[in-house]
């Protein structure tokens, strides 16, 4: 029972927090932006940091390990977690950025080979994702199909924006 005074929600207000609770993702804003760009750069440096100064295959197999323990943390919550989404996004950057370097360094693939193959994956990870849920919305992300869709697809663009961005500074002498 309410207080004199006390503000009773309306029945939107109730629904609209009960959506947000159920959220599986950040909004979308500023400060997302501003962390986004963030994790990036520290994907880029942990990843290049850690090959140089480990073996390059286990670099990788402790990037893989800890990207999936990233991930099923994330995949086990039911809502939004600041700490458990970000460290997810943090080692997808991490792996990420790993994969495409051993793509071009290890394996001797050309960056525009590479760029174009992670462009591809991208195209078909959104395609299916598209057939499978008649949906791109990252505001409707309330399956675990539909998470490892936006999964798959924030995976395949930190291997593209690594190879594209690797393309471009020594294929196109831009960097």
């Amino acid at each position: 029972m309410p207080r004199l005074g006390q503000h009773l929600p309306s029945e939107p207000d109730v629904a609209s927090r009960r959506a947000r609770g159920n959220r599986k993702l950040p909004a979308i804003g500023v400060w997302f932006w501003v962390i986004k760009v963030l994790t990036t750069a520290m994907g880029e440096v942990t990843s290049d940091f850690l090959v140089h100064q480990i073996n390059p295959i286990m670099a990788v197999a402790f990037g893989g390990l800890a990207l999936a323990a990233a991930l099923i943390a994330q995949f086990r919550v039911r809502r939004y977690v600041a700490t458990i989404y970000w460290s997810a996004v943090v080692m997808v950057a991490v792996f990420g950025t790993m994969v495409a370097d051993v793509i071009h360094v290890g394996l001797g693939i050309p960056y525009v080979v590479s760029t174009t193959g992670f462009a591809a994956a991208l195209a078909v990870t959104f395609v299916a994702w598209y057939r499978a849920e008649g949906t791109l919305s990252i505001h409707t992300i309330d399956t675990r199909r539909r998470e490892a869709f936006y999964w798959a697809t924030v995976m395949a663009t930190f291997a593209l924006g690594t190879a594209a961005g690797d393309m471009t500074a020594s294929t196109l002498g831009l960097g």
